[in-house]
């Protein structure tokens, strides 16, 4: 055992304990382990290695052949992506399912009424099934996903108008 000084007085530090947790962090990929006898507590701790997030580019926008001594024109427009600003938008990762089973019909239709509170469809995130609601009355203008899709955050679902 080592003797580490610790606020005036003198600790027992098991080093080869110290070097087994050390160990057992790396075998079980934990990031801290804490052991306790009696008054003695030891706690081994690593820094998470830092995960960057994927990067997704945006495609390169479409340059037109110049005619000659023009200057070239760059098309920023693109395909008009469809508004979805009344949309119903996921509150968590998941699955969608559009109906309560297989085989029943649609929580919610095209050009259905749908009053506040009513269920729109379900996500389903770590087994929990969670009932996606109707803001508000209206009609259902779009349902954006289908049956069985894994959804992200903060995706649009259904545009209720």
């Amino acid at each position: 055992m080592a003797d580490i000084s610790h606020n005036g007085g003198a600790m027992q530090v098991d080093v080869d304990l110290v070097r087994q947790l050390a160990e057992l962090l790396d075998t079980t990929q934990l990031t801290e382990i804490e052991v306790e006898d009696g008054e003695r507590k030891i706690r081994v701790a690593r820094k998470a290695a830092a995960v960057a997030a994927p990067v997704h580019y945006a495609p390169a926008p479409a340059v037109a052949a110049p005619a000659a001594g023009t200057p070239p024109q760059v098309d920023t427009a693109g395909p008009s992506a469809p508004s979805h600003a009344n949309a119903v938008r996921s509150p968590m990762v998941g699955t969608v399912y559009l109906a309560a089973e297989p085989n029943a019909k649609p929580f919610a239709a095209v050009g259905q009424s749908v009053a506040a509170g009513d269920t729109l469809l379900i996500v389903e995130a770590m087994k929990v099934m969670n009932p996606i609601t109707a803001p508000s009355a209206g009609m259902v203008k779009a349902v954006l996903v289908e049956n069985g899709q894994p959804v992200e955050f903060d995706q649009p679902l259904v545009v209720v108008e």
